[in-house]
């Protein structure tokens, strides 16, 4: 069975900067498509970076310039960096892979104040 498991959230004043973390475990047979997605309250969830084939990444507008994704295969993880942070980055952030089959972690709340 996959599992998912993200960390690093947190609580940080806006211009900060945060790293989140998701790692994966169980009988993985490919990362061609992992991703970070995010919810804020009353909102729907947005797609917010992934990283694809041999490396190729893809950014909401809204975060261009500010995060970046990256993966390590040995290590089974992918990471956003999160610099610049926003209030309106406010939001539970979920990994996400595609390995045959659709795989979610149960999110980490990314909280910037003011």
């Amino acid at each position: 069975q996959v599992q998912l498991v993200e960390s690093g959230g947190g609580l940080v004043q806006a211009g900060g900067s945060l790293r989140l973390s998701c790692a994966a475990s169980g009988r993985i047979f490919s990362f061609n498509y992992m991703g970070w997605y995010r919810q804020a309250p009353g909102k729907q969830r947005e797609l917010v970076a992934n990283i694809i084939g041999g490396g190729r990444t893809n950014y909401a507008d809204s975060v261009k310039g500010r995060f970046t994704i990256s993966r390590d295969n040995a290590k089974n993880t992918v990471y956003l960096q999160m610099n610049s942070l926003k209030p309106e980055d406010t939001a539970v952030y979920y990994c996400h892979l595609w390995s045959g089959d659709d795989y979610w972690g149960q999110g980490t709340q990314v909280t910037v104040s003011s």
